[in-house]
Formats: C-alpha cells, sequence, structure tokens
C-alpha cells in the first residue's frame, strides 16, 4: 500500500459501474479506497433505486474488504432531506478518516449527473473523482465480464427494456440481446445491476432468487437473498 495515496469514498449502488470503479482505484497508487458510501432507504432495508437488500450490501462490503457509510433515507424522501443526510454521512466519514475529501463515483457520461455531484460535493469542501468518465460504454460492458466480475440485474425500467430482463445474469449472452437503442452498461436507467462475484471479491456472494415484482407502474425489480440467510 502506498503510504501516501489519497484516502477516498466510493459510492456504492452495489451495481457493476461502482465495482469497476472500485477496480481501477485499487490500480491507481494515487488513492487509497476506505469505505463505501450508500443510500439507504431505511424504510425496507434496502439499497436506494436498486432495491437490493441490506443484508446483501453488508456481505458485499464483508468480502470486498471495506466498512460502509450510510446515507439513511426515510421513503419517499425529499431531495433536499437526501442532500441533508449525504452531508451528514460525509461530515462522518470525515470524522472518521482525517485528511478525506474526495469521493468517486462511476458514471461514465451523463453531463448533468456529473454536474449535479460536483456542486453537490463542493458545498460541502469536497471533491469528486470519475475514474471510468469517458469510457466507451461497449468495451466497459464487456472488459467487467472478461476480467471475471459476475453480476445479475435487479431492475430494469421497463419504458426502456423488456421486464424479461430483470434478474438475469449481466453476461455476454444478455449483451447479444440487448435492443439496440439500450446502452451496455444502463447508463441512462434502463437497467441496475448487483454484483456479486469476481476478482475484488474474497468470496461469491451465494444468492437465491426472489420475487419479481412491477413497481409504480414501470420499474421491475427482482428480489434476491442470500442463500443462508432465508427470508429475513
Amino acid at each position: 500500500m502506498n503510504p501516501v495515496a489519497q484516502p477516498i469514498l466510493l459510492a456504492w449502488s452495489g451495481g457493476k459501474d461502482c465495482l469497476l470503479a472500485l477496480a481501477a482505484l485499487r490500480a491507481d497508487p494515487q488513492w487509497r479506497v476506505v469505505a463505501l458510501l450508500t443510500t439507504i432507504n431505511r424504510s425496507h432495508a434496502r439499497i436506494a433505486m436498486h432495491g437490493v437488500r441490506t443484508t446483501v450490501l453488508q456481505a458485499q462490503a464483508a468480502a470486498l474488504g471495506l466498512p460502509l457509510v450510510e446515507v439513511g433515507m426515510d421513503w419517499p424522501g425529499s431531495n433536499a432531506a437526501y442532500e441533508a443526510a449525504h452531508a451528514r454521512a460525509l461530515a462522518e466519514a470525515r470524522a472518521r478518516w482525517p485528511g478525506l475529501r474526495h469521493c468517486a463515483f462511476g458514471d461514465l457520461f451523463l453531463e448533468d449527473v456529473r454536474a449535479y455531484r460536483e456542486t453537490q460535493l463542493a458545498r460541502d469542501g469536497w471533491q469528486a473523482v470519475f475514474p471510468l468518465w469517458g469510457s466507451d460504454t461497449t468495451a466497459t460492458a464487456q472488459r467487467f465480464i472478461a476480467a471475471g466480475h459476475r453480476a445479475k440485474l435487479c431492475c430494469v425500467d421497463t419504458t426502456q427494456l423488456d421486464a424479461r430482463f430483470c434478474g438475469r445474469d449481466y453476461d455476454a449472452a444478455l449483451l447479444a440481446e440487448l435492443p439496440a437503442d439500450v446502452d451496455p452498461c444502463g447508463e441512462r436507467g434502463e437497467f441496475h445491476t448487483l454484483s456479486y462475484a469476481g476478482p475484488l471479491f474474497a468470496t461469491p456472494l451465494a444468492l437465491t432468487r426472489g420475487e419479481s415484482v412491477l413497481r409504480d407502474a414501470r420499474f421491475q425489480f427482482t428480489d434476491f437473498l442470500l442463500a443462508d440467510a432465508g427470508q429475513a
């Protein structure tokens, strides 16, 4: 470990892009990832947007060897409430790791999302880092699979992609079946993923597939549980 590497948080949704961002940061001697920052829907004990159970999130963090910093939110919540919770989480992280002032994201090309993150962090004296920014999404998707990373689709926006894709493995067969207008990394919100195995995991997560449900007449979610945890 580089003793002069700067500490950095990684915004963590549990999916493939943040896993690739973690791989990039760990390969860069400039950075030392100290923790994962995750927004939690406290009302349902799940990762916000992706719908992944917090029990699975905690297993991810343990397998990756990193602590969690949670941005706890009641649901539904306003953007102002989210930003206040986010600021509190950053302050707690900085108190735990003095000198911490950077947070990384797995975003690839959405300029408005990047601008929002930069502005939000700057208000609290932080800087955003985007280790995957500008990467070709087709090449990024192929690189993820070729490197041995493994993920499953946990959420699909059915206005952009057929619900039948939800719950499937994110693999070469799935990429080959995606419609031409769907980004292979789901960067426009077409789908979200749950990473569960690969070279960064000390051990793969043993997952069982639960039910699939349609919410808000739009988003198809597939539940995944730890195989040894039952329905808890």
